[in-house]
Parts: C-alpha cells; sequence; structure tokens
C-alpha cells in the first residue's frame, strides 16, 4: 500500500503511508480516522434505512433558491462558481440531497430518546437571570439586606460594595445555568418570586444577596435547543456505532 500515490505535489507523488506519518506527525491521525469512520457509519446507515426518502423537488428548490440568493441564476455564472469551489453540479446536487438525508437521519434516530433526554438536561438548560452583591463577611452582607428591605436601591448598593467585577454592571450576572449554581444557591432560587432577593448565601467563605431577575425555563419549543439536542444525541448515537467497529489500519 506505501506504493499507492494519495497526493501529488510539484510533480512528486505523496504516498498514502507518508500521508499518515504526516498525520501521526502532526497528532491529527486519530482525529482524521476518526471523521473517516463518522462518514463510514453514515454512509452505511444511509444506504440500509428506508425511512429517509427525500423528495427531488425538495433538493431542487433549495439549489434554485441558493442560486437565487447568491445571484447565479445566470447558467455561466453558476458554472464558474462551481469550478472556483472545486466541484461540479452533480457533486455539488450530491451534497445538497445529502445533507437533507443527514438532517433526516439525525431526527429518526433522535426522536425517541429527545425527550427523555431534554428532562436528564432541563436542570443545566433553564437558565434565571440573576444580580448579585458579593461582600466578605456577614453582618455587612445582612445589614445590606436590612437596607435593600427599607427601599435602599440594589444596584447602588452592588456598585458601592460587591467585591466582584459584575459591581460596574449594578451586579447583573445575566442568565445562569440552573445546574450549574451551587445547592444553597439554586435552592433559594427556586422558591423565590421575580425581584425578590435571598440571601445571605455563605459561598466560598463570601456571603452573597441575590436578586431574581427573570426565569428563562428551558422547552423543546425552541428550535435552536431542540436542534442542539438532536445534535448531541446523534453523535453519542454515532459514537455507539463506532466502538462497535473492528477497525485496522493497514499501512506498510
Amino acid at each position: 500500500m506505501e506504493s499507492l500515490s494519495f497526493l501529488t505535489v510539484d510533480e512528486q507523488p505523496i504516498s498514502i503511508g507518508q500521508v499518515v506519518r504526516y498525520l501521526q506527525i502532526s497528532g491529527k491521525l486519530g482525529q482524521f480516522i476518526g471523521e473517516v469512520l463518522r462518514q463510514y457509519v453514515i454512509e452505511k446507515e444511509l444506504q440500509v434505512r428506508e425511512d429517509i426518502d427525500i423528495s427531488p423537488a425538495l433538493t431542487e428548490q433549495t439549489i434554485i433558491d441558493f442560486r437565487l440568493k447568491n445571484q447565479l441564476t445566470e447558467p455561466k455564472s453558476f458554472q464558474e462558481w462551481l469550478k472556483n469551489n472545486g466541484t461540479d453540479y452533480d457533486t455539488f446536487h450530491a451534497n445538497v440531497a445529502l445533507n437533507f438525508k443527514l438532517e433526516r437521519l439525525k431526527a429518526v434516530v433522535t426522536e425517541p430518546k429527545l425527550q427523555e433526554y431534554f428532562i436528564e438536561r432541563k436542570i443545566f438548560l433553564d437558565r434565571v437571570v440573576i444580580s448579585r452583591i458579593i461582600v466578605d463577611n456577614r453582618e455587612l452582607a445582612e445589614e445590606l439586606q436590612a437596607q435593600i428591605e427599607e427601599g435602599a436601591s440594589f444596584e447602588q448598593l452592588a456598585k458601592e460594595y460587591s467585591l466582584t467585577e459584575d459591581r460596574i454592571v449594578n451586579g447583573m450576572m445575566g442568565p445562569v445555568s440552573r445546574g450549574t449554581m451551587p445547592d444553597k444557591l439554586r435552592a433559594a432560587v427556586d422558591v423565590a418570586s421575580p425581584t425578590a432577593v435571598v440571601g445571605p448565601i455563605e459561598l466560598e467563605e463570601r456571603y452573597g444577596l441575590f436578586r431574581v431577575e427573570q426565569f428563562l425555563p428551558a422547552s423543546l419549543e425552541d428550535t435552536q435547543l431542540k436542534q442542539a439536542l438532536q445534535n448531541e444525541l446523534f453523535e453519542k448515537w454515532l459514537a455507539e456505532k463506532i466502538q462497535k467497529l473492528t477497525v485496522k489500519l493497514q499501512v506498510s
């Protein structure tokens, strides 16, 4: 196999064996093989499954829309674009169809597990917008809490007393994943109402007052979130398939 030419550079052939050595030297051989196996599994699945048929009309319409969007309606300009991108019409057409089939495969593979996976991940997907005041002793935290209850401005107190960098934006932390919150803070926030201030809560030898600004519960109605979860599940499925393969690297 060493004699098989894989590339020609400045008229000099580079064999498959040389390519493998170069990838080993660069530390990218594993990544290269992983991508080959990934595509191998996908291709095999597309060949044997009967539930991922794509309408040819969908592919044709997508190509038409692409050409209109990129001002490639003239055959000559489209051919030039294909040439400049190192492809031809048949390959371009096949890639568009393949993308649709791949998305259909993702949906078929992940749909049965999506709801359960969403529930498992929900604590990390739910977010809460909170502001905070962090000080280094309980007495000061309790004094600030009393001032807030008497009508003092949370924002102003955050600017004056908080030890964290977000004091310059009135203590606003922005959206925080529930799953990444310390248990004590999450327990207090979960039972709080919007605009409520909870604390003082001791965290890492400091004391915090936290104002709940807004709850942002995750939902599968969110298209981007659903797609992200589908991608995660699909990659897990692919990894399981790849682990079951018997792989031998045969290079002289």
